[in-house]
């Protein structure tokens, strides 16, 4: 939720990739789909996770460190522990890419900021050609605006759509 990063990419993700000082994780092409590197910036309950996540994973060079045979947690421990939840046939891990998108949207912030945060591709062959910005500063800020949003619905707030402060 924190990071609208792929199942596999967060799954496999290494020490190696997360700065927690600079507040990002550079995930490099070959973990990718799309095989393009991809800067995640971090808001500060992101950070706050991974630091956590620090303290259990150890030496370990996976955040999500497992015995079995990829050395990484498997796509099953996500889905059961939605189920356990109480989200099972109703929710999927990757489903919060959707609504991460949606609810974005609909509260006005930028369709490139979030299509890039996504890790999705230019369509336009043209536009993709010429436009290779990252927008990080406006995403860095929108990814802080949206972990405050979630903080606020977990402590019983109520969605509402537009209550984003846009950078100016």
């Amino acid at each position: 939720m924190l990071t609208f990063v792929r199942t596999t990419e967060l799954r496999a993700a290494r020490w190696d990739e997360v700065d927690l000082e600079a507040a990002e994780w550079r995930i490099p092409a070959e973990r990718m789909k799309m095989r393009a590197p991809h800067i995640v910036p971090l808001s500060r309950q992101a950070v706050e996770t991974f630091a956590a996540l620090r303290s259990i994973a150890g030496r370990n060079d996976y955040v999500f460190p497992s015995p079995g045979a990829e050395g990484f947690m498997s796509n099953n421990t996500m889905l059961f522990a939605m189920y356990r939840m109480g989200f099972h046939g109703r929710a999927t891990v990757h489903g919060f890419r959707a609504v991460a998108s949606t609810l974005l949207n609909e509260m006005g912030f930028h369709p490139d900021w979030i299509e890039r945060q996504l890790a999705h591709d230019e369509r336009n062959k043209v536009r993709a050609a010429y436009n290779h910005a990252q927008y990080l500063p406006e995403r860095r800020h929108m990814m802080q605006q949206w972990a405050d949003y979630l903080d606020d619905l977990a402590d019983g707030g109520k969605m509402v759509v537009g209550q984003f402060e846009r950078p100016g």
